[in-house]
This record gives C-alpha cells, structure tokens and sequence, in this order.
C-alpha cells in the first residue's frame, strides 16, 4: 500500500474540570520533522509524544498539537466535603459548650470555609495517561487518512503510467521507417550538393548520424522505467524517494528522445511524455 505525507486528524476527550484535544497534521517532506507543541504543564511529554509519532511515520513534516482548556471558575461541578463539614460542625458543638453565648454557624459560613467545597481535579499521571492515548488515537487516524489519499495517488500514477506507455506504443513501432526515411532524406540531400552516397567515407558517416538519432534505446528504456514504477507501486512501502528516482529517470529518457526527434510526430510524443512524467514527478513528492 502507497501511503501519502499527507494528513490531518483531530480527536479530544472531557476530564472532570479540563478538557483535552490534540491535532496531527503532515504534510509532504525529505525526512522525517516533527514539531510537539504543548502547554507548560504537560511539557515533560514531549520526548515520549515524539518517540510515539517516529515510531508510526517515516517521512512528512508532522505538527503534533495538544491543548489544554480548564473550566472557569465556579463552571465546573463542586462537591462538598463531608468529612470537613463533620470536625467543622464538631468543633463549633465544642466551642458552644465552652460559650454557651456563641452563636451557631450559618450554612452560608460553612460553605465559605476553606477546603468545604472542592472542585474536580485529574492526577498528573492520568493526565499524562489520557494525553499518550489521545495522540495514538490520533495517529490511527491520521495513518488512516494518509493511507486514503495514497491510494487516490496511485490511481493517479498507474494513470500516467498508462499514459507513458501509450506514448511508447505510438513510437516504437515507427523506430525502424523512422531510421530509414531520414537516411534516405540526408542521400537525396548527399545527391543534390553534387556528392556520391555511396562512396565510403558518407557511407560511415550516415551510418554514425543514423545512430545518433536512433531512439530505440531510450524506448526501451522508457518501458522498463514504467515497470518498476508498476513494480514499486504494487510493493507499496516506503516508496516516495524510490519513485522519485524513476520519475527522474523517466524525465531524462524523455528529454534524450526529444533532442534526437526527426519528425514532427516525434517530437509531439516527446512532449506528451514530458508532460505525463511531470505531472508523475509532482504527485510523487507527497508519496512516504
């Protein structure tokens, strides 16, 4: 399977008092970049977070983003604490049998006693917990998508494969008339300034031009490149960097057959191979 440099994913998660949500996005490039970024209370993650990201991707410039939210004050649920109300309660029976004149304590002083309400709160390393699980969620994700659009990338490429190798069906058969016409072409031409074709010394030299503008090799080299960009495609993998070398390689055949074209048809399937390898070469650079 091809997979592409290129994703996003997003999930989040709800914890008494603060929420969580962390975001992966990859994009297309050389090596592996991961960037963490994370608020200061959860910094000490971040040689794990990216250990965690290198072990899935092998290549893409990756941002890892996590964000944490904590509910405004009074906003998130309160609870009261029981055991506190008790020794407070205790204590004021205590003081009143000691002052028998001191006046009860109202609800409203109770709740205003430090410590009687508390609000929900996360143990660091159930923070630490809920962070490493949502970022391999988000890998998952993230694999998934990028896994989507590699295969949409090679549905493009096996396209222009097809392309290419119609370009060197056109021209292949047309290889030997070619040679010989513009042999042909070259004697008239021989006749016309008064020389003699067929005298030895032309005779070498034809045969010499006449292999210089002979393309058969870059044809055949042409096909062989398309099957192992078949090949490769097929293996899936890490292939980015592998593709990227046939595509170069495809590019320069096409170039060489072009500055050796002899007819206008010719130089017009040059150009539609230089066109189907560059866009080849462009759909290339996002693949891992």
């Amino acid at each position: 399977m091809i997979v592409s440099m290129t994703g996003f994913a997003a999930v989040a998660a709800e914890l008494p008092g603060l929420s969580l949500a962390v975001e992966l996005r990859s994009v297309n490039h050389r090596y592996l970049d991961v960037a963490v970024k994370l608020p200061d209370e959860l910094r000490a993650l971040e040689p794990g977070l990216r250990e965690r990201i290198a072990a899935e991707l092998k290549r893409g410039k990756v941002e890892c983003r996590v964000a944490l939210a904590r509910a405004a004050a009074g906003a998130a649920d309160v609870a009261i604490d029981k055991a506190r109300v008790a020794r407070l309660a205790a204590a004021a029976a205590e003081i009143r049998q000691l002052v028998p004149d001191a006046a009860s304590l109202s609800a409203a002083e109770i709740l205003r006693w430090p410590g009687v309400l508390t609000e929900p709160s996360v143990a660091p390393e159930a923070l630490a917990d809920t962070v490493h699980r949502l970022v391999d969620h988000a890998l998952a994700d993230l694999a998934a998508a990028r896994a989507r659009e590699g295969a949409k990338l090679q549905a493009v490429l096996l396209a222009r494969c097809a392309d290419i190798e119609a370009q060197v069906a056109r021209v292949a058969p047309r290889i030997p008339a070619l040679h010989a016409a513009y042999v042909e072409k070259l004697g008239t031409r021989l006749k016309e300034a008064g020389l003699d074709p067929s005298e030895e010394r032309l005779k070498q030299e034809l045969a010499l031009f006449a292999t210089k503008i002979d393309i058969a090799e870059e044809v055949a080299r042409l096909a062989t490149h398309v099957t192992e960009v078949r090949r490769v495609l097929a293996q899936g993998g890490s292939a980015g960097k592998r593709l990227d070398f046939l595509a170069q390689e495809l590019h320069r055949e096409a170039n060489t057959l072009g500055s050796k074209s002899v007819d206008a048809e010719l130089s017009q399937a040059s150009l539609e191979l230089k066109v189907a390898i560059e866009q080849m070469r462009e759909q290339v650079q996002n693949i891992e």
